[in-house]
């Protein structure tokens, strides 16, 4: 009897692996649409500016899709790991540029604190870790970013979460529907330190 039941379970373990690595095929493929819905329009014209051609559009898009994933994945992104990485990105993109605009900053918090999958955190930790990040951005912008990039780096050991602390980034860069290059950059550096390819967010 024990034994049927360890057998139902694993077959259970490699059913749920199975339906989870189909989901990220599904993802890599909408991502892959988008992203040459994306290099359609910006080869068209428009290179690069807020709202140019349908660019923008696509865009929305793909941050409306990595939204709903994130969401669908909530009760599997609670690790420290997670949420430290997260805190480490978003931090990176309200700062990408190399100026660290207060507006900006207060706009991402709220936006941290808002989403769904982050709040899961308690907001106090969230906000005393991306305020950390963002202070050392501020101060000294290469050391702040490596410091950033090596605790990105850490959640890479699980795969799902690597992809979550990426998705977490796009979704808070594309919040007013626009992924500014800069943005982009530090999006594919992170992809860069977690093993993953920039091209499965349309990067």
């Amino acid at each position: 009897m024990t034994c049927g039941t360890h057998a139902d379970d694993r077959n259970d373990t490699a059913q749920a692996e199975v339906a989870r690595m189909a989901m990220w095929d599904r993802i890599k493929d909408q991502a892959k649409g988008l992203q040459q819905q994306a290099q359609g329009t910006r080869s068209a014209g428009g290179h690069g500016r807020p709202g140019a051609g349908s660019s923008g559009g696509s865009k929305a898009q793909l941050v409306n899709t990595l939204k709903s994933q994130l969401t669908s994945l909530k009760t599997e992104l609670k690790s420290g790991a997670y949420r430290d990485a997260s805190m480490a990105m978003c931090a990176l993109v309200a700062a990408a540029d190399g100026h660290v605009d207060p507006a900006e900053r207060q706009h991402v918090e709220s936006l941290l604190l808002n989403n769904d999958v982050l709040q899961n955190f308690p907001p106090d930790q969230l906000r005393q870790r991306f305020n950390k990040h963002v202070d050392q951005l501020a101060f000294n912008f290469q050391q702040g970013k490596a410091e950033a990039m090596q605790e990105i780096a850490k959640a890479a050991k699980k795969p799902t979460e690597a992809r979550a602390v990426v998705q977490t980034g796009f979704v808070v860069a594309g919040a007013d529907g626009y992924v500014a290059p800069a943005e982009e950059q530090v999006l594919r550096e992170a992809c860069s330190v977690l093993g993953l390819s920039p091209q499965e967010f349309g990067l």
